[in-house]
């Protein structure tokens, strides 16, 4: 962040205001690999937005189906939308990437061609990122869908949340979880050049770049508003099943990426990585534990999670959390043991559903 934008210096939450300095520029760039009967609906939904000067970069990757005939149409009936295409497949980083360098707007926007922004979308978002010029980084409730048609949304904001970069930041490792799916953010540009665009991640590209902003500026969520449509179908890339195991090794590996590159000069950089560490090898061991209370169906996962907990944090079988894990597995007293799996379940229920309402309200957990 520069060091001539004063930011917040504590999480503060307000109504949110009405004051314009001028017509916001936004650039979408719009992912795109065989959905061509998904992209039209993308891009019109980015057309449509109100209050802001839009430009939309269709970034085709290669694809097989007729996305770039289509994505050429749209080009043509369209004079703030450009297609650059690739010669061969690079994935959804790279394709990201290359549009992003192309953008000339204030702020900037991921979209998937199968998802789609609501309407008011990105004056909301602006609005925000206007007012207070610390801000990076600008997220609201994304309604995720598997219909043909989106359902309804709500579009009131009824408060602004700001938080310091790294307060926000913080919360993040010490929960060792991502909170943004991708098309409800959108990025003020300049930040973008600062800091650098995506790394070469597999599945946690976007989480990474999400940290790494927060790392160098505020940011903000919008209550009460939901920023975009988030489609979940057989193709996309969120509605393919990770394993447990490698969803966290995945998360460790971006946590490691992200203090590993700029990030790691932000003051206390080193204790961060340790606390996301230690999130995630805590979420090893509960799932491990889980898993016990449910009979073992799967012991070779208990396993797995008990490796990944070793490799992560050098020493954890020295403590409490491996020993009550361990007792649990060799635990030979069945009916008692049923009654406490049970509760141990429910507690466990509960304690997602609670952080799931947190993050419906709140957009944290």
């Amino acid at each position: 962040m520069s060091n001539t934008v004063q930011g917040v210096h504590q999480r503060i939450k307000v109504r949110p205001q009405q004051n314009r300095p001028h017509l916001p520029t936004v650039t979408v760039v719009v992912s795109c690999y065989n959905y061509a009967h998904y992209l039209p609906q993308a891009v019109q939904s980015c057309l449509e937005q109100e209050d802001v000067l839009v430009e939309v970069i269709i970034v085709d990757d290669a694809s097989t189906d007729a996305s770039l005939d289509v994505a050429r149409r749209l080009e043509s009936n369209h004079a703030n939308v450009s297609v650059l295409a690739h010669n061969r497949n690079a994935g959804m980083v790279e394709t990201f990437n290359d549009g992003a360098r192309l953008a000339s707007g204030e702020f900037l926007v991921r979209l998937d061609a199968d998802d789609l922004l609501t309407p008011g979308s990105l004056a909301r978002a602006t609005l925000v990122a206007q007012n207070y010029p610390s801000v990076g980084l600008v997220y609201g409730h994304p309604v995720h869908f598997s219909t043909d048609v989106p359902p309804e949304f709500q579009q009131t904001p009824s408060a602004w949340t700001i938080w310091p970069g790294l307060t926000w930041l913080r919360d993040r490792c010490r929960s060792g979880q991502n909170v943004i799916t991708s098309p409800e953010a959108l990025m003020r540009r300049s930040v973008v050049e600062e800091i650098g665009y995506q790394a070469p991640l597999r599945h946690t590209p976007d989480m990474e770049f999400w940290f790494r902003l927060s790392a160098f500026s505020d940011v903000a969520y919008i209550h009460g508003a939901d920023q975009a449509w988030h489609r979940e179908h057989l193709g996309s890339m969120s509605a393919q099943e990770v394993n447990g195991v490698l969803d966290l090794g995945e998360r460790l590996e971006a946590f490691e990426a992200l203090f590993g590159g700029v990030a790691g000069s932000i003051p206390g950089s080193a204790g961060l990585l340790s606390e996301a560490r230690r999130a995630l090898v805590s979420e090893a061991l509960y799932t491990a534990a889980l898993e016990v209370d449910r009979g073992l169906p799967h012991p070779e996962l208990v396993t797995a999670y008990r490796e990944f907990a070793k490799a992560a944090e050098p020493g954890i079988e020295g403590s409490k959390e491996w020993a009550r894990l361990t007792a649990r597995l060799n635990s030979n007293s069945a009916n008692p043991r049923q009654v406490i799996s049970l509760a141990r379940r429910v507690r466990g229920r509960l304690r997602s559903e609670l952080n799931w309402y947190r993050w419906h309200r709140n957009g944290v957990f």
